[in-house]
């Protein structure tokens, strides 16, 4: 079992930049992939990046360049930073993380961050 959190989120303005944190706790152990997600509103919850065990990251195409996914093994932490954020990315944030039990993958998700782009 798995627990996160997510924290951080706000508003700013366009060109801005957030850092969005995700706190892990639980049976850490058994994680194989953590990722984000975003809901804006009106649409469905899309995926926005992830991370492995390896640390291998991959992103949706709206957000490489500017957004980055790393994970802090020492404090049980997922991160996200957003810069040149825009209008566009105004949504609620989401942590994911994927957990591997034999040959069950099970997936955990915190309870949202909301993050406002707007002058």
């Amino acid at each position: 079992q798995v627990q996160l959190a997510e924290s951080g989120g706000g508003l700013v303005q366009p060109g801005g930049s957030l850092r969005l944190t995700c706190a892990a706790s639980g049976s850490i152990s058994n994680i194989y992939t953590m990722g984000w997600y975003r809901q804006a509103p009106g649409k469905h919850r899309d995926w926005v990046g992830s991370i492995t065990e390896g640390g291998n990251t991959n992103y949706v195409d709206s957000v490489k360049d500017r957004f980055t996914i790393s994970r802090d093994y020492a404090k049980n932490t997922l991160y996200l930073q957003m810069n040149s954020l825009k209008p566009e990315d105004t949504a609620v944030y989401y942590c994911n993380a994927t957990l591997r039990v034999g040959r069950t993958n099970i997936d955990y998700w915190g309870q949202g961050t909301q993050v406002t782009v707007s002058s």
